[in-house]
């Protein structure tokens, strides 16, 4: 007999999720999606064409359905489906509080049509970044694989970084994080190209009441290879790209 599926538990609201200790605002659900739909969510990315994978220094990425040229998306045909279901119509079925609306209602397009799979293996991480005016203001990432701290960082007043993160977030697999408004705009984050996340304690972890496992009682996270999914809306999407979808099909 088959083991009992891992389920994914969505909130009726997403105002349970909150991360109290962020600016306004941030959410986090542990359970998001299931075991199986994770699984089957990391074997497309695994089988992608090798000319959807671009090769950076230490890691690699996939841009789906295109990279942007001059925070323009070119491609403006859907998402395929394994990145659609279950992830997108589970984000919109998430009102902010109830009788609000969902995070994207006032994007322009009503919906995230833009995902980076970001591949992290142990060692490797990101610099402290910001994501920039290319994308409405809301981002949401789904964790697979493994889990890792998300370091979030402040300018000092002369402009210059502070290199100690301000808050940590430890992202778990099959987890979906959402930050948004101040988070998005005023503050930088990175992640560490360690093999290990130290210091795990529920005073160094922001989300730590929302988390699923209880693993990281001994303040120790050891990585496994990561793989996120970071969905977003791109404010400008190409004319032309809706001529060739027209043309060619889509797929």
């Amino acid at each position: 007999m088959d083991p009992p599926s891992s389920p994914f538990h969505l909130p009726t609201s997403l105002e349970p999720c909150r991360i109290d200790a962020l600016p306004p605002a941030a959410y986090y659900i542990a359970d998001f999606i299931s075991e199986e739909e994770e699984e089957a969510i990391l074997h497309k990315v695994e089988t992608a064409p090798k000319a959807r994978w671009r090769q950076l220094t230490h890691r690699r990425l996939q841009t789906w359905p295109s990279d942007l040229v001059k925070d323009t998306l070119l491609d403006s045909r859907p998402l395929p489906d394994w990145l659609e279901t279950p992830i997108v119509s589970r984000i919109l079925s998430l009102p902010v509080a109830d009788g609000e609306p969902n995070m994207f209602a006032d994007s322009p397009h009503g919906r995230p049509n833009h995902v980076l799979v970001n591949e992290y293996p142990p060692n490797t991480g990101i610099m402290p970044h910001k994501d920039g005016s290319a994308y409405y203001p809301v981002v949401c990432t789904v964790s697979l694989g493994s889990s890792l701290c998300l370091n979030l960082y402040k300018s000092k007043e002369d402009g210059a970084l502070d290199p100690e993160p301000v808050w940590r977030i430890l992202q778990e697999p099959r987890s979906l994080l959402i930050t948004t408004a101040d988070l998005y705009s005023e503050y930088l984050h990175g992640i560490e190209p360690i093999s290990a996340d130290v210091d795990i304690s529920e005073q160094t972890i922001a989300n730590w009441s929302l988390l699923r496992s209880s693993v990281f009682r001994d303040g120790l996270n050891q990585r496994q290879t990561r793989t996120s999914l970071t969905y977003r809306d791109v404010l400008k999407v190409s004319k032309l790209g809706n001529k060739l979808g027209s043309r060619f099909g889509r797929s």
